[in-house]
């Protein structure tokens, strides 16, 4: 254990502070979208509006600089980023909380895939079965949102989490390169929020009113402050426990959209989420691991 872990004595558990708090920005992104009609560019937009005021701030307060040499891979994982964002809070606001979100989580398959085709890294047959696995686990969940006529939100939410693996490379890139976390989020919300008020600006502008305005302020507060407890888990905690604790989002979200929203989720979807978030964690453990834990 570090000496950082042995000072804080909530350690992993950040990791399920952010959950709630990733729970709590989609119920807000869903109710917002259900009882104003917003559009998933203006809730992207609210939401990065929010992190570049709060980041710019803060950099601008410690005297950090916002000039980076490696502008030409911010730029390419935040378009990908906010591009895999807009389509998230689409499936979000048009599919049953908890699927929607389960789509942003295939982002850890995608990116095991990607590693491999593209960058060539050898992944062990373990994780080619659990990869595969997973995938069983996406056909699962999709089969009840094709059946009921939501293709299009389906789709969306898969192709967001495909995007996001593919924007989890190019952080890790950047944070190869050097480049500090707080500019990485800045940059990515910078380009979301100018694309995200172009599709607005194509969709249509809702008129804020007293009555949203808690509701997008909710999104952008809980997003800040679940993202830095995702931070503080990962520097402070066991990095296998808060990955898997991670998932608690998921099903946080499950129970949060049936009590609050009243969403339905039929045993197929149910099903294709375990399997999704069993291989999400299981994907995070090293082979040499698994055969710990059943030989002796």
């Amino acid at each position: 254990m570090s000496a950082t872990s042995k000072r804080d004595p909530l350690g992993s558990g950040w990791m399920i502070l952010a959950a709630l708090g990733f729970t709590l920005m989609n119920l807000c992104i869903k109710a917002a979208a259900q009882k104003f009609g917003f559009t998933s560019g203006e809730l992207v937009f609210w939401r990065m509006s929010f992190a570049v005021v709060f980041l710019g701030m803060m950099a601008k307060a410690r005297g950090d600089s916002f000039a980076t040499p490696h502008w030409k891979t911010h730029l390419n994982r935040s378009i990908v980023g906010s591009a895999a964002m807009l389509c998230l809070f689409y499936a979000i606001t048009h599919l049953p909380l908890a699927t929607g979100v389960t789509l942003s989580y295939t982002s850890s398959i995608f990116l095991a895939v990607f590693s491999f085709f593209i960058f060539k890294e050898r992944i062990a047959p373990y994780t080619q079965a659990v990869l595969v696995v997973g995938f069983i686990g996406v056909v699962l969940l999709l089969n009840p949102s094709f059946q009921s006529g939501q293709e299009l939100a389906a789709l969306l939410g898969l192709a967001g989490g495909a995007m996001s693996g593919w924007a989890y490379l190019k952080v890790r890139e950047l944070s190869l390169l050097g480049e500090p976390g707080w500019r990485v989020v800045f940059y990515l919300s910078l380009v979301g929020m100018v694309m995200a008020a172009v599709w607005a600006s194509i969709t249509g502008w809702h008129a804020l009113s007293y009555a949203a305005l808690p509701y997008l302020l909710a999104v952008g507060l809980s997003a800040m402050v679940a993202q830095l407890c995702m931070t503080r888990a990962y520097k402070v905690g066991n990095k296998f426990t808060v990955a898997s604790l991670s998932y608690l989002t998921v099903v946080f979200s499950a129970l949060a959209g049936m009590v609050l929203l009243g969403d339905e989720i039929t045993w197929q979807e149910v099903f294709g989420m375990g399997i999704i978030v069993a291989s999400g964690v299981l994907s995070g453990i090293e082979p040499a691991r698994v055969k710990k834990l059943f030989v002796k």
